[in-house]
């Protein structure tokens, strides 16, 4: 079993130390942190060492190191790994500029070493089944797709809610992530997009009991619409979709997602889950059916890009959360915003291949998903 290292000890962290227990599709040799008391106190829970980050990275038998650190750290978390002679895998997003992504790849690709990013919630059962029946031909031709986050903050309830409303964060960097990498996993890179964003408030005020009346001001945009032009990799013709990002709203009755086709639609899993709900509704019909889904991981398995990319890199094969699709997925973010500043429509400079369809049993599995 190969061993990993993880550096950054905040409540994500849980979810990988808790996947390598249950389903040991990898060993965690050590916990860091800057904060050596929270490194302690994850470690301890999980029966890890914790060491410090230099302590972890001069490791000599670490397969890759995950990269944990908030978002603004992201891309100087990782050049340290890599230059460690580490993989590195990242939560999302890539990185808060989209520069300093584009440098993650180029300091991979001449060390030899991969890049990895979350989120891995396209490869759970829900959007894997997904792609399935719709690269099967289930719904026809794809048409279109609308994709909706839609929330009030997360002031009321994140013990440390500052960073949400900083240039980097908002909910396009927050939470787009998830939800323009399960589009692409079923459409293809984007390859144009026009943006609006807008925020409600100036100040938001934190909620939680840590930092209850605390005024947080406002420095990014909150409510995000982007019009996405998708080329021809699944559909042999241009898809549009529209996705709107937002912490501007008290309640919402909109789907998370769904997915237009010339036969039918799909209505897909919010594609921040791995599991369903999934259904379909056929031209003609008047009812909808609930699809079963093929495919393993229904449960909360962040980690399952982390253990692709250790088995490709084993096997040079494409690992699936791969940097390149993180870069395409940044960039994507950072157009709509620029489009929403300039007021035209941008093309992407940057593109991907759709990521490989997630077997039935993959070999890294052992039998073990859930």
């Amino acid at each position: 079993m190969q061993r990993i290292g993880i550096i950054g000890t905040g409540d994500i962290s849980a979810a990988y130390l808790q996947i390598a227990r249950d389903l040991r599709l990898f060993e965690v040799a050590a916990v860091a942190d800057l904060d050596a008391a929270r490194a302690g106190a994850r470690g301890a829970e999980f029966g890890v060492p914790a060491l410090t980050p230099d302590e972890l990275l001069a490791l000599p038998d670490l397969a890759a190191v995950v990269n944990l650190t908030p978002p603004a750290a992201h891309a100087a978390v990782s050049l340290q790994i890599l230059r460690s002679g580490h993989h590195v895998y990242s939560e999302k997003p890539l990185a808060a500029r989209l520069e300093d992504g584009a440098e993650l790849l180029r300091e991979a690709g001449q060390r030899g070493l991969r890049v990895g990013c979350a989120p891995d919630t396209f490869l759970g059962a829900g959007h894997q089944t997904a792609r399935e029946l719709l690269d099967s031909g289930l719904i026809g031709r794809p048409v279109a797709a609308t994709a909706f986050m839609m929330s009030g903050g997360p002031e009321g309830w994140h013990p440390n809610p500052q960073f949400f409303y900083q240039p980097g964060a908002g909910p396009l960097f927050d939470m787009g992530p998830y939800y323009l990498t399960a589009l692409v996993n079923l459409l293809g890179p984007v390859r144009q997009v026009g943006g609006h964003a807008t925020r409600a408030l100036s100040e938001r005020v934190a909620g939680h009991e840590s930092r209850r009346g605390e005024r947080i001001p406002v420095n990014t945009p909150t409510h995000v619409t982007a019009q996405l032009g998708f080329g021809e990799g699944a559909a042999g013709a241009e898809v549009t979709a529209t996705f709107i990002a937002s912490f501007d709203v008290a309640g919402s009755e909109l789907p998370r997602m769904e997915l237009y086709g010339t036969e039918g639609t799909l209505s897909l899993p919010d594609p921040n889950t791995f599991g369903g709900p999934l259904r379909l509704k056929r031209r003609g019909s008047d009812v909808w059916e609930d699809l079963a889904l093929t495919r393993p991981f229904q449960e909360n398995a962040r980690g399952i890009g982390l253990a692709d990319l250790l088995d490709a890199a084993a096997r040079n094969r494409p690992h699936r959360a791969s940097g390149e699709l993180a870069y395409h997925v940044l960039e994507t973010m950072y157009r709509t915003l620029e489009s929403a500043e300039v007021g035209r429509v941008l093309q992407i400079g940057s593109t991907t291949g759709r990521p490989a369809p997630l077997e039935a049993s993959p070999t890294w599995l052992g039998g073990m998903g859930s």
